[in-house]
């Protein structure tokens, strides 16, 4: 299954990432930056809370052809709140160092063959570490979208360890078969699902306010319905599937938002970028892991869907949005050039959607018409509830 996949143009071989040149700001040649974030800053911070997103900042401006003179600014910007590396404390799950220095070592081991290092601890055992992905809202599953896409081996650690540190209960609905359940009224359209889902009314008044804290008390409480979503998704045409669900996670960023209503949702534009990186990763994964890599990013999604309270999504927001003119190259300048440049969420974003454009087409111009509804109407991030 996913055969398909191999046809696809994949920007995954690319160069090193970071151009020549050079900045005042900080005194490295732009080659560097990646390798300094590397070595000095932690990969999670604030007692654990947040995830480093340089990586994926900087490559994102780098693929939309950034200067140089960019690439540093966003260093700059982003190293202002990230955190250095600590010494590991005493519990093994904030071993995030010593996990990377681990899996380091087992890079050296495999004569720095970073993809043998990721084939050997993602896909090994009863359990293996790539059912897992979704844990940490996501974070390890884009991260390992961004090694491929730079071809980098010190992203591909990080990723490991990311996936090492976050490992959660999530991995069982992938290793335990049980789970997987014929479904009673199955759909092959997520986004039909997911409407399904805003309109069912088990799920009302079950939750006091929006947040990711939400995800386990819906899989703890209300598991049962969860599950009968997750099963229902129909997966007849695999490459089919793929591309509604691509289209699905541009429509929950994008037709979530009112005109002149509140501002973008954080958590919601995850499952934009998650989806990217499993556009990325399908083509290069053992074909078992394809359809169940993307039932991952499936639960992911219904799991943050329910947890932002399903808000309504009016496809017409984005159908009937007016582009004045705007292309590609509006949202190119807006990715690199606007006041927004510098928010590695609101990059990636748009990237994601202009990559799936290319990658399926965008005949009657849906995802161009997202791009640019977001990329004019962002001014920053909702969807935290009230706390």
């Amino acid at each position: 299954m996913f055969s398909s996949f191999l046809s696809f143009s994949n920007p995954f071989q690319l160069p090193r990432f970071l151009s020549s040149g050079n900045s005042a700001a900080i005194n490295v040649d732009p080659v560097e930056v990646h390798d300094l974030n590397h070595e000095i800053n932690a990969i999670v911070y604030h007692h654990l809370q947040f995830h480093n997103h340089m990586s994926h900042i900087l490559g994102s401006a780098y693929l939309f052809e950034a200067e140089p003179d960019h690439l540093h600014n966003i260093y700059n910007e982003e190293s202002k709140e990230l955190e250095p590396w600590q010494d590991s404390p005493g519990e093994v799950s904030m071993y995030q160092r010593a996990y990377l220095h681990f899996f380091e070592d087992q890079l050296v081991n495999h004569g720095y063959n970073w993809r043998k290092v990721l084939e050997e601890y993602l896909t090994t055992g009863k359990e293996p570490l790539i059912n897992n992905l979704i844990s940490g809202l996501g974070h390890p599953l884009i991260h390992l979208g961004y090694a491929y896409e730079l071809s980098s081996k010190e992203l591909a650690m990080e990723a490991l360890t990311m996936v090492a540190t976050s490992y959660n209960h999530m991995h069982k609905y992938l290793d335990d078969p049980s789970y997987t359940k014929p479904s009673l009224n199955p759909s092959r359209s997520p986004l039909e699902l997911l409407c399904r889902l805003q309109k069912d009314s088990r799920f009302n008044g079950v939750l006091d306010d929006q947040g990711p804290d939400n995800i386990a008390l819906i899989l703890q409480n209300h598991e049962e319905v969860m599950l009968e979503y997750w099963n229902s998704w129909h997966i007849e045409s695999p490459t089919e599937e793929f591309k509604a669900s691509q289209k699905a996670a541009a429509t929950l960023l994008v037709a979530s938002r009112t005109t002149g209503g509140a501002p973008y949702d954080f958590f919601l534009v995850h499952i934009l970028t998650t989806s990217h990186a499993v556009r990325i990763l399908l083509p290069l994964l053992p074909p078992k892991y394809h359809v169940p890599l993307v039932r991952q990013w499936w639960l992911l999604t219904l799991s943050v869907y329910i947890a932002q309270l399903r808000p309504e999504l009016i496809l017409s927001s984005v159908t009937d949005f007016d582009l004045k003119d705007r292309d590609w190259a509006w949202v190119n300048k807006q990715a690199i050039g606007s006041k927004h440049a510098l928010d590695a969420h609101y990059v990636k974003a748009l990237r994601a959607m202009k990559s799936a454009a290319h990658t399926w087409g965008d005949d009657d111009g849906f995802y161009l018409k997202a791009a640019v509804r977001f990329g004019y109407e962002f001014d920053g991030w909702g969807g935290f509830g009230r706390g």
